[in-house]
């Protein structure tokens, strides 16, 4: 599904600098992965590259596995060709942000059904179904602001799902739950993940979660330079 060779991104200069390199990552259908790391060590910024709303500086292979054929997403944003970048997320890609992300204007029936709306796809009952099995059925009408922190994270995770993406990307989705409710969340994100098939990346600071939730590791190593400046790598394991 996404293939990176190679692929850096920096941010900053000196002893303020900030780089992430990705020597190799191979995402696959069916895939389940936890990125884990010491906090700052990047991992919402892969999460970003991933996504497609973050270019990198340098790459020798990034592609996206589309209909079509490859896609050569480091030649896109090249070319700054941002309409096909975003194509690719709208429809291809779920992101459960660590804040949430809800729209406070909309019930949790608008928010869930978001992008399906905003991708032109017919009411198949999707957004019900969901509701249903990340357990907020009886929360559609309401508010964001009238739910448990849970509940919005549960919310989110369905918004996400809605229009059946092929890669799942989550950014601590159960960071501000307690140990009984970050399970049950992240247990029930994974079993809709599952039953569409598709592959997820969930950045958790949390890896005994991670590995009671069945995901295998992805770690990311940070060091200190000579410079003063960090430099995060994603140890290679596939």
């Amino acid at each position: 599904m996404l293939s990176l060779r190679e692929v850096r991104k920096t941010r900053g200069e000196g002893s303020q600098r900030y780089s992430l390199v990705i020597p190799r990552l191979d995402l696959a259908v069916g895939q389940q992965l936890a990125l884990v790391g010491p906090s700052g060590c990047g991992k919402s910024t892969l999460l970003d590259l991933l996504a497609l709303v973050l270019s990198p500086d340098q790459s020798q292979r990034f592609d996206f596995a589309a209909e079509q054929g490859p896609v050569d997403v480091a030649g896109l944003w090249r070319d700054a060709r941002h309409n096909p970048l975003a194509a690719l997320r709208s429809r291809h890609i779920g992101y459960v942000l660590q804040s949430g992300g809800l729209l406070g204007y909309l019930s949790v029936r608008g928010n869930i059904g978001l992008s399906r709306r905003l991708l032109g796809l017919a009411d198949d009952g999707s957004v019900e179904r969901l509701a249903a099995q990340l357990e907020v059925s009886d929360q559609l009408d309401k508010k964001p602001q009238a739910l448990s922190v849970g509940q919005r994270q549960r919310v989110s995770c369905a918004r996400a799902l809605a229009h059946e993406p092929r890669l799942l990307l989550a950014d601590e989705p159960t960071a501000a739950l307690d140990p009984l409710n970050a399970l049950r969340v992240m247990q029930l994100l994974l079993g809709r993940v599952r039953a569409q098939g598709a592959c997820c990346v969930i950045a958790t600071h949390d890896e005994a979660l991670a590995h009671e939730a069945g995901l295998q590791a992805l770690r990311i190593a940070c060091v200190r330079d000579e410079d003063g400046g960090v430099t995060a790598t994603l140890e290679v394991g596939r």
